[in-house]
């Protein structure tokens, strides 16, 4: 069953220029410290930065509250597998809510998927409860 959907839409000039201006102080209130490390490595830092930015929002979109209710930007990460696939985790109270919204007796996953054509980058979110089945419990 799905529990949310959500998408944002960023502009990676607007994020450029706000890691010109605000710099480590933007990135240290926004991405955690393996987003940073991500982005940093990318020759589209400013990019990378706009996608896992859109990720932040779509996810808390699809949780329900937007940025509101008491989730912090670092509460939600974007992670990526070996084969390139993004990956949402949640810890703090995006975590609290997230287990909230999951029916007893189901598990969540978060789906997510990340592009980007300069100057846009999108990301669209998906949270989806699985019955758990006794012998998984």
């Amino acid at each position: 069953m799905i529990l949310g959907i959500g998408t944002d839409l960023a502009n990676i000039e607007r994020i450029q220029g706000t890691l010109d201006r605000f710099g480590d102080r933007f990135k240290n209130r926004v991405f955690t410290e393996i987003e940073q490390q991500k982005a940093e490595r990318r020759k589209d830092t400013a990019g990378t930065y706009a996608k896992r930015w859109a990720a932040k929002e779509a996810c808390s979109k699809a949780l329900g509250t937007g940025l509101a209710m008491g989730i912090a930007w670092r509460d939600m990460s974007v992670s990526n597998l070996k084969s390139g696939q993004p990956v949402m985790h949640v810890t703090g109270w995006a975590a609290e809510r997230l287990a909230e919204m999951t029916p007893a007796g189901h598990q969540a996953t978060i789906h997510v998927t990340l592009t980007d054509d300069h100057p846009w980058a999108q990301a669209f979110v998906v949270i989806e409860a699985l019955p758990v089945s006794p012998s998984n419990a």
